[in-house]
């Protein structure tokens, strides 16, 4: 079955033209399950997994585990996500007969309501690096432009030099499945950029923007990293992510009156399903809308 991962993982790689950071998703998770069938369900050696043993039984059976786990609904969905991409792959490939994950039911998402950042928190973060280092204010500018133009860690590492139109105030995306789009920046972000390309080392990477201290592109790794180390800084709460940059850019200009439809197009979102999470309001804000909307307020 390791023989049929890898396979697999290249026809995503190769054919499908799918992300890095998905393929190793897929990775991940079919690892788990070959690993559930070996030590959990078949007990057998990983290199002699008959696949025609692996049954819709064998998938919930793993599901289970997965909740014992104490795995989010999201994650398990995720895992039985890959199963069926997966086996739907060998059934082309005719080294199965059938997707014994095609009938399991998707585990019923929780609905949570995204953490957002207050307006003066999000301004606290961003005092924090030190300005009198080259490596602060890079660190400043990538937190403008982060919260600025609401964009996902992978698309923020992933921005070249001749992607960014710094008089213009816009930014060239590559977003999942390589969707690119434009997205633009304020005032605020354009300063802390133009005061980063000024000592951006002219040795460093050629290509990328944003580069570490040895002129390396920027790892999401160490981008979150960087933002842990001045959340404390800040003594913000804890459960704060870079992504939630993005999900305060999205609430803030919601709030502001901006357009849904907008917003979807900002973030690069496929679906307008996916934008409508962004919907809620918080107590000041619904306090608002009744007293200005109902007859007796």
């Amino acid at each position: 079955m390791k023989r049929e991962i890898g396979d697999f993982l290249d026809y995503l790689t190769y054919e499908r033209n799918v992300s890095t950071n998905t393929v190793e998703a897929y990775r991940d998770d079919l690892e788990s399950f070959l690993r559930f069938l070996c030590n959990d369900y078949l007990t057998i050696d990983r290199d002699l997994v008959d696949l025609r043993r692996v049954d819709h039984l064998t998938v919930r059976a793993y599901l289970a585990h997965l909740s014992r786990r104490k795995l989010a609904r999201t994650s398990i969905a995720r895992h039985l996500s890959a199963l069926r991409t997966f086996f739907k792959y060998l059934m082309r490939e005719g080294l199965a007969e059938a997707n014994p994950a095609r009938t399991v039911a998707t585990p019923k998402r929780e609905k949570h309501l995204p953490a957002v950042m207050q307006p003066s928190d999000i301004s606290l973060l961003l005092e924090q690096p030190d300005l009198d280092t080259s490596l602060g204010i890079r660190d400043r500018a990538w937190l403008e432009l982060l919260y600025a133009s609401g964009l996902r860690i992978s698309e923020l590492v992933g921005i070249d030099l001749d992607d960014i139109e710094v008089r213009a105030r816009l930014v060239k995306v590559h977003g999942k499945g390589s969707k690119e789009r434009i997205v633009p920046f304020g005032s605020k972000a354009e300063e802390a950029l133009r005061a980063y390309l000024a000592v951006r080392e002219a040795e460093a990477d050629e290509q990328a923007l944003f580069v570490n201290y040895r002129g390396g592109r920027i790892t999401t790794r160490s981008i979150r990293r960087l933002f842990d180390r001045y959340l404390r800084a800040a003594s913000l709460r804890a459960g704060i992510s870079p992504h939630t940059m993005r999900h305060s850019f999205a609430t803030h200009l919601l709030n502001a009156g901006a357009d849904l439809r907008g917003i979807q197009e900002l973030l690069g979102h496929a679906s307008l399903s996916t934008t409508q999470k962004y919907t809620h309001l918080n107590d000041w804000e619904l306090i608002k809308v009744y007293k200005k909307a109902h007859p007796r307020a």
